[in-house]
């Protein structure tokens, strides 16, 4: 899914706004891309249900809506509709978790760890410290 950045004039424009999948930018600025997407990304991640369903596509990558409401049910006894699992994975899908691809009537879900690559390499620090020396 793009995303578009809106100008800090974007706000004083009457009518519509071009942003209008996006109702919770509308009036707001940012300051780059990677805020609004890091800002979906930790979104999907909150809800347990939403990381339960992304622990299964790292265990089977390339699943079908009603395999993956299949093994909730099954392995995590997760009473769930398909509506309800399918607004998940769009919720996971927008942040870029997920990538869809169609092969005649099927659907079918795959994992994209990208997006939580680029947490990483964004806040994660090295150790410069070096070894630690053990004290006796």
């Amino acid at each position: 899914m793009r995303h578009q950045i809106l100008s800090r004039h974007s706000a004083d424009r009457s009518g519509p706004t071009r942003n209008a999948a996006r109702p919770d930018l509308i009036g707001k600025q940012t300051l780059a891309y990677s805020v609004v997407v890091a800002d979906d990304l930790f979104k999907a991640l909150a809800d347990p249900t939403r990381r339960t369903i992304l622990d299964e596509l790292t265990e089977k990558s390339g699943q079908t809506l009603f395999e993956i409401c299949s093994r909730l049910s099954m392995k995590h006894r997760l009473g769930i509709s398909r509506q309800a699992v399918s607004q998940h994975l769009a919720v996971l899908e927008s942040a870029g978790l997920v990538e869809t691809r169609r092969e005649g009537r099927y659907k079918f879900h795959d994992l994209n760890t990208a997006p939580l690559r680029q947490i990483t390499e964004r806040w994660l620090v090295p150790d410069t410290s070096g070894p630690e020396k053990s004290t006796p």
